[in-house]
């Protein structure tokens, strides 16, 4: 099982990126799919999240900025982040999981420059 994400890149403060990520082998419809952000110097931390039957949550300092969304149909999860900030720098890693089972891809970077 691996999951592809994409998207990253550099952009300047107040831009929009949006990432996407796609597993293989996994049916994205059985499990609550997350994007985490691994920031320099920090521990890999949630940022967002939808839960199988759609409900999302996100962490604070992204609330009314990004937004994830997930269509099963396609077997993918987006994270749309707009007016980003130099604090959202970091990787970013998506993620599968449903109860004891986490699957990750290699994730993608996102540097936001002041």
């Amino acid at each position: 099982v691996q999951l592809q994400a994409s998207g990253g890149g550099l952009v300047q403060a107040g831009g929009s990126l949006t990432l996407s990520c796609t597993g293989h082998k996994l049916l994205f419809a059985r499990y609550h799919l997350a994007w985490y952000r691994q920031a320099p110097g920090e521990q890999c931390a949630l940022v967002a999240q939808t839960s199988r039957d759609g409900t999302t949550t996100y962490a604070d300092s992204v609330k009314g900025r990004f937004t994830i969304s997930r269509n099963n149909a396609e077997n993918t999860v987006h994270l749309q982040m707009n007016n980003l900030k130099p604090e959202d720098t970091g990787h970013y890693y998506c993620n599968a999981n449903l109860m004891r089972t986490n699957y990750w891809g290699k994730g993608t970077q996102v540097t936001v420059s002041s």
